[in-house]
């Protein structure tokens, strides 16, 4: 009986994933050494590692999570790729804005390179998701520091969410993702 229940679950879930598949794109932007690769390699092996070599340009990476297929467009932060952002972000599901939230010196730069992003007309109503990294530093800002200091309140023409996250320790990767396949588009 219990082989017959696990076959017909079986069925059952090759039935789901036959015709609710979803697909998302992402755009990973931010400041260089925010954390953006490092995020990348954690939602695709649940793995940290230490010793991130900075992203030259740009890294694309697939990862399954469920029924959700995520391309991860991973741009490099140094300012001489930061003209390509715009490009990368055009039609994406969502822009993932990573910020270092340890790093107050880089704070200001950060906010005045996201709404410079997010004055371009193509990306207009594209929803944006902030993640404040390295809330396993204690200089780390809070979500609701980070709002504020990012002036996240301004921005009306999309939606707006905003996560404290540890890629290193893991911490809220969880709902991260929760809310990143909740704005997956079903294929």
């Amino acid at each position: 009986m219990a082989a017959v229940k696990r076959l017909f679950q079986s069925f059952v879930s090759w039935i789901k994933n036959l015709f609710w598949k979803q697909e998302m794109e992402l755009t990973l932007v931010g400041l260089n050494n925010s954390g953006k690769t490092t995020l990348v390699n954690v939602i695709s092996s649940g793995e940290f590692r230490e010793d991130m070599i900075p992203t030259v340009g740009f890294n694309m990476r697939k990862v399954q999570k469920g029924n959700v297929t995520i391309k991860l467009w991973d741009i490099g932060g140094q300012s001489r790729f930061r003209s390509m952002w715009e490009r990368y972000c055009r039609g994406v599901s969502a822009i993932v804005y990573v910020v270092d939230a340890a790093d107050h010196a880089v704070i200001e730069q950060s906010r005045e390179e996201l709404h410079a992003l997010l004055s371009k007309v193509q990306l207009s109503g594209i929803p944006l998701l902030v993640l404040g990294n390295k809330n396993d530093l204690p200089e780390a800002l809070s979500s609701e520091d980070l709002i504020e200091a990012l002036d996240l309140q301004s921005i009306t023409n999309r939606e707006v969410c905003c996560f404290s996250i540890s890629a290193k320790d893991g911490v809220n990767i969880d709902i991260t993702l929760e809310w990143l396949v909740k704005h997956s588009k079903k294929s």
